[in-house]
């Protein structure tokens, strides 16, 4: 008999995260906070300019012991991460630039001291003689004839192109209407609050170096050091301690932990690099920057027929271990339909290679650009054909009849009911309300617009999406351990890294709706290679899908071998015995889980004769039953007003939508939302990181590079629809990353819809208080002439 009591700890109660209690004392332990005796400082000298051949790097006479360039790390090799996707040209990113820089910021030498300050001095000291290149900064521009390579011995800047084509041409015939749009998403810097850092040192009790790291993936790091080190995998450890934030950038390779580990390891010292702001900004954290040239092609009903899409990704200087250089812009043309239907597609795409940082996974990967690129696009259509907006979306959503839905570009849409989502986003928003306050006009000049975005969100998809991509890293089947202690606590491992995720609060939820052992009486290891199962870690919305399996895996197993000790004990029949509230219970009685870890541990000579002797710790590994991945889903209905006079956008009223399947902890789910969509309406309004020609950063601080604040996040209102998937566990669906996909599309929507007036439309990110007085400018024009 399978448990039937219903926990108000396990999955869907919003319970307290258990993590925070050490947070809010301020009891974390995060990379800067570790000190070890003898530990000194690392300070890299980084490259001024953006394309330059190395003369020379000069060391201070007394201070050369101190120094260490490419050539003083014997046996060290420069990162590679190539794909296997045809046509992919590989790149290898020196640990310390040699021969050439590529990018400013670029690591040229490492400079050690007792102190992060002494070392910055010897690093001024530090002389470059560095012969500039003409660079390559404007990715549409990059392919141009005679364009400066940034690898000389490719033919082009180029490190992918990609192709699709289906049935374009024969459903384009019968259109009623075509439009074409271009649209442009700026290059950002992923923010999270605490930037990188590395503590690496020797342990010689254990004859193994130990590296840790801030990182969502302890594993694949292992897996990069040992790569670049030469090194068996056994001689490293990675730890991961508490982690202030990711958002992808701490899921990548860096060469600052290549190096200080090879330091450590050579030196027998411990090694500390602790990345400031400006370094984070203009020599780590680059992420998006996307260029489109879209057309859609409808019938006059509204039904959309094709789209036709030319996208351009900046992918810098090179390719990031392990997601490649293709990461965006391959899946650019996968996941530009998003949930609409159509019988017409062809998309190319180009990953440019550029004297920038390199490309690296923010939140939302490459779908935050195409929804913008796509949902922009259909406002447009529906100008031109004068519909709503929301009825043109309705005309080509997919239905929830037809799930599972495989979409043109193959897809396999899981469950869900988009039609519904969008409705209720409509009403949601009030949508006659405001039409009718458009007609009426503000006191104050301002214009009011609204705007919905829809898109889909693909997470937690396993090895038959990722073998095919040939990069450095496939998720296979997912592992935890969990093993049950002497008084009755649960211990779980896993190879994910939270940071911020909530795992230790809804990973004990899933043991606790499996078990019945309380949240509070469940330790969830997490971040160290030495004590986890191997994992690819913590990325693209997996965790609650894949490792939540995992844990519900072992845990079943281990319930299992609880009853059936119980059932000896009870004299009950172990498919009888109901785990619940801390308590094995039969119809003969009751004993606690903690008597029998006592039992199995402290008075084995109670244990039935045919126990099992695998004991009470169990590793399992889970699959979802389709390994193409969850598809959870929002729309996102934005009221805007936007100022004429100063091009400023208020956001008024902000309605989110969203099916994230069977929700493990709602007020959890809620948090990801909000500070997704906040994330997001950065990349709307306020994220860019700017390059002149000569390619240098023109951001250094936050004072140049502006993120949103409190005072410029609206209060999001979200309402949730629970759809299960039927591939997982308990019906829940990856859901981490959808926040930041929408408000770029829904924001500028209701830009436009503001502006529609004028004739003009934005098409660029962010939406800044230039390029609308820009437009203003542009629409005075046209209307002069026209008179």
């Amino acid at each position: 008999m399978r448990d039937v009591t219903k926990s108000l700890e396990g999955v869907g109660s919003s319970v307290l995260r258990l993590e925070d209690d050490r947070y809010l004392r301020g009891r974390g332990r995060f990379i800067a906070d570790i000190r070890l005796p003898g530990m000194l400082d690392v300070a890299f000298v980084r490259s001024p300019l953006a394309h330059a051949r190395i003369r020379s790097v000069g060391k201070p006479p007394a201070h050369e012991s101190a120094i260490f360039v490419m050539a003083d790390l014997k046996g060290v090799q420069g990162i590679k991460a190539d794909s296997g996707l045809p046509g992919f040209r590989s790149s290898v990113q020196p640990v310390l630039a040699w021969e050439k820089v590529r990018h400013v910021g670029e690591p040229l030498a490492a400079c050690v001291a007792a102190s992060r300050a002494e070392a910055e001095d010897i690093a001024e000291m530090v002389s470059l003689d560095l012969d500039e290149l003409p660079a390559v900064s404007e990715m549409t521009r990059a392919r141009d004839p005679g364009a400066p390579l940034v690898h000389e011995d490719w033919p082009e800047n180029v490190f992918l192109e990609t192709s699709v084509d289906t049935n374009f041409d024969a459903a384009v015939r019968d259109a009623a209407v075509v439009v074409k749009r271009t649209f442009r998403t700026a290059r950002q810097s992923m923010a999270p609050m605490e930037g990188r850092g590395v503590v690496a040192y020797w342990d010689n009790s254990a004859e193994q170096l130990v590296v840790c790291t801030s990182t969502q993936m302890p594993h694949i790091v292992r897996n990069g050091l040992a790569e670049c080190l030469g090194i068996d995998q056994g001689m490293i450890r990675v730890v991961a301690p508490d982690v202030g934030g990711g958002f992808g950038y701490k899921g990548i390779l860096l060469s600052e932990e290549v190096c200080l580990a090879y330091l450590a390891m050579t030196l027998r010292l411990p090694m500390r690099w602790i990345e400031d702001r400006r370094e984070h900004l203009t020599g780590n954290a680059n992420c998006r920057e996307h260029h489109y040239e879209i057309t859609g092609y409808a019938a006059a009903d509204g039904r959309l027929l094709a789209i036709d899409c030319d996208a351009i990704v900046d992918s810098g200087a090179y390719s990031a271990y392990p997601f490649s250089a293709c990461l965006e812009a391959a899946q650019v043309a996968s996941i530009l339909p998003g949930p609409y239907q159509f019988p017409g597609y062809r998309c190319r795409t180009w990953s440019i290679a550029s004297n920038k940082p390199p490309i690296l996974p923010f939140r939302g990967v490459a779908r935050t650009g195409v929804c913008f690129a796509l949902e922009v696009l259909l406002d447009s259509i529906a100008r031109e054909l004068n519909l709503p907006p929301e009825t043109i979306r309705r005309q080509n959503l997919v239905r929830p009849e037809q799930m599972p839905f495989v979409n043109i570009t193959k897809k396999i849409f899981d469950s869900g009911d988009y039609v519904e989502c969008l409705d209720r986003a409509v009403a949601s928003i009030d949508l006659p309300a405001i039409r009718a306050r458009q007609a009426a006009g503000e006191a104050d000049g301002r214009k009011i617009g609204v705007g919905f975005a829809i898109f889909c969100e693909q997470g937690a998809h396993g090895t038959s999406v990722y073998s095919g991509w040939g990069i450095p890293m496939v998720p296979g089947f997912e592992q935890a351990t969990a093993r049950l202690t002497p008084d009755g606590g649960l211990e779980l491992r896993v190879g994910v890294q939270s940071h911020g995720q909530s795992l230790e609060t809804t990973l004990a939820q899933i043991a606790n709706e499996v078990l019945g052992v309380a949240p509070r009486r469940v330790k969830v290891v997490h971040g160290d290679t030495a004590l986890t199962p191997y994992s690819t870690g913590t990325w693209g919305s997996r965790c609650a899908v894949m490792a939540g399996g995992a844990v519900a895996a072992a845990c079943d197993v281990l319930a299992g071998r609880i009853r059936k000790i119980a059932g000896h004990l009870l004299q009950a029949d172990p498919d009888s015995v109901v785990l619940a509230d801390g308590m094995a219970r039969a119809a003969a009685g009751e004993i606690s889980i903690r008597d029998i870890g006592t039992i199995w541990y402290r008075r084995p000579q109670d244990l039935p004769a045919d126990v099992d002797p695998a004991g009470l710790e169990v590793t399992q590994g889970y699959k979802t039953q389709r390994d193409t991945g969850t598809f959870s889903y929002a729309c996102h209905a934005a009221v805007v007003a936007v100022d004429p006079e100063l091009g400023s956008v208020e956001i008024l009223d902000y309605k989110i939508v969203e099916d994230g399947g069977v929700l493990i902890n709602p007020m959890v789910v809620d948090g990801q939302i909000y500070g997704g969509a906040a994330q997001g309406i950065g990349t709307a309004l306020y994220e860019e990181m700017r390059y002149d020609e000569s390619g240098q950063p023109m951001a250094a601080t936050f004072a140049d590079y502006h993120l949103p604040g409190a005072c410029e996040i609206p209060a999001f209102a979200v309402e949730h629809m629970e759809f299960p998937s039927p591939i997982s566990r308990f019906g829940q669906k990856g859901i981490g990353e959808g926040g930041a996909i929408g408000p770029p599309a829904a924001i500028a929507n209701a830009v436009n819809d503001a502006l529609a007036f004028l004739g003009v439309e934005v098409d660029t990110l962010p939406i800044t208080p230039g390029r609308l007085l820009a437009k203003f400018a542009q629409a005075r024009e046209k209307s002069e002439q026209a008179a």
